[in-house]
């Protein structure tokens, strides 16, 4: 109990350490230069304390659930013989964390508003989600046989640099974007210590070596189906033009 609670204070004072400059920087922007009504000073009150609350409750879940799960179960599949089967758990587990971001919620929003419609928020959000699956079980594959992270970074970057020669610049930055949202709190915490975990079971394997390198390989998966996905709509629209 006592851990809990020096955690969850812990917690309560990053959270004002990250909050406290912002509320006072739209504060002073909204007293001296934008002059809104009173009622949006009322709202902004009201959001900053409800992210405040929620901040404080996502973090704290994080630190008592998640991380300790993702690594439980890591170990847990690390140590089977068919430890094969983290190739398909990562699949899994890739999908329903990235569906369940914040961040990738809030973007995929944004995205359908300023395509005025046209990339619908919840096909934005299944081909992140997939994408990321597919990088997450791509790492798993790297943990289990050894793969050296470095070859796997070169040839995706490598394709990352092709496609941005050639792709539409709209795609290009909904592209990036997407890169950095994926690696959310969610991806982090709970990916990062399955892969942790099961580096740590796993004989031959270095946590340190073997069990990073998540995240990078996270971030490649919008970036390079998005621009994929931006080449076959050009592709298919040019067929319809023709």
């Amino acid at each position: 109990m006592i851990g809990f609670i020096e955690n969850l204070k812990e917690i309560i004072l990053e959270v004002i350490v990250v909050l406290l400059p912002l509320s006072l920087l739209f504060l002073i922007f909204q007293r001296y230069l934008l002059k809104l009504p009173k009622q949006y000073t009322k709202n902004l009150l009201k959001g900053i304390f409800l992210t405040f609350v929620g901040m404080i409750l996502f973090f704290q879940g994080i630190d008592i659930g998640f991380l300790p799960a993702g690594e439980i179960i890591g170990i847990y599949f690390g140590n089977l013989k068919s430890n094969w089967l983290l190739v398909p758990l990562g699949f899994m587990m890739g999908f329903l964390v990235t569906y369940a971001e914040p961040g990738v919620i809030i973007i995929c929003d944004q995205i359908e508003k300023a395509s005025n419609g046209f990339l619908k928020s919840n096909l934005v959000k299944k081909i992140l989600s997939v994408s990321v699956a597919f990088f997450v079980a791509l790492a798993m594959v790297k943990l289990i046989y050894g793969v050296a992270l470095i070859t796997i970074i070169i040839i995706g970057y490598s394709l990352v640099i092709l496609l941005t020669l050639i792709s539409d610049r709209e795609y290009i930055a909904i592209a990036f974007d997407s890169g950095c949202v994926v690696t959310g709190p969610m991806a982090i915490t709970f990916l990062m210590a399955l892969s942790l975990g099961a580096a740590s079971a796993m004989e031959g394997r270095d946590p340190l070596i073997d069990g990073f390198g998540l995240i990078a390989l996270i971030a490649l998966a919008p970036v390079i189906t998005l621009m994929i996905f931006g080449l076959i709509i050009r592709y298919k629209g040019g067929l319809k033009n023709g």
